[in-house]
């Protein structure tokens, strides 16, 4: 048996399954990334395109730069998928639109040599909220 995680954007318009495990779980600390989402990073579950099924919506695409397509909702513009063809039939989504994102525990980095100097995400704990 398999494991299924389910996901959608801040409005509900766009939904979307993945059956198996992730192929990799990363923070992303590049500034596409960054003004992508005006998050000081980001984290992305990997799934083979075979894997995810669009069940409810679509997801609207920009070009962001040479090979790289962003994903988003049109309605929310909640910021959903990263897709690049240096890793082709692989999809790259956003941690924060799946439903358990708890379950989806990040094991690496990626372009840490980008990392903004004073992020640390091993050490973030605790909130004044």
């Amino acid at each position: 048996m398999s494991d299924t995680f389910e996901g959608r954007c801040l409005c509900g318009a766009v939904r979307f399954r993945a059956a198996g495990r992730p192929k990799w779980v990363l923070w992303c600390h590049c500034e596409s990334c960054r003004r992508h989402t005006g998050a000081p990073a980001s984290v992305f579950v990997a799934f083979d395109d075979s894997s995810v099924t669009v069940t409810s919506g679509a997801i609207s695409k920009y070009n962001s730069s040479p090979g790289v397509e962003r994903g988003f909702c049109a309605r929310c513009g909640s910021t959903l998928t990263c897709a690049n063809q240096r890793r082709p039939n692989e999809t790259h989504f956003h941690l924060g639109a799946f439903e358990e994102p708890e379950k989806l525990k990040p094991t690496g980095e990626a372009f840490a040599g980008e990392r903004l100097p004073w992020l640390r995400p091993e050490a973030a704990s605790g909130s004044p909220v």
